[in-house]
């Protein structure tokens, strides 16, 4: 009885986390969206969306990496004028 319980409850687990695990990379698409500079959504349009998230997010990591170990270098900072880098 136990094991048909356990496979029942997993099977409930999967179609739960399914739209789950679905939804983080329309997430990252928006946020790549909203915050993309003019090179990036080159890439997005010549590329595709992986080779375009892939950039950002380096950029991203990159500009990171500098607020840790001090202010960001206008030559690794993002090109959006809106933040003044």
């Amino acid at each position: 009885m136990i094991p048909l319980l356990l496979l029942a409850f997993m099977l409930l687990m999967g179609r739960v986390e399914e739209p789950l695990r679905r939804e983080a990379p329309e997430r990252d698409v928006e946020e790549f969206l909203g915050e993309a500079n003019p090179q990036e959504l080159e890439t997005f349009v010549s590329e595709g969306t992986d080779s375009a998230l892939k950039r950002f997010r380096n950029r991203l990591s990159v500009r990171r990496r500098g607020r840790v170990g001090g202010a960001v270098p206008p030559s690794q900072g993002d090109d959006n004028p809106d933040t003044g880098n």
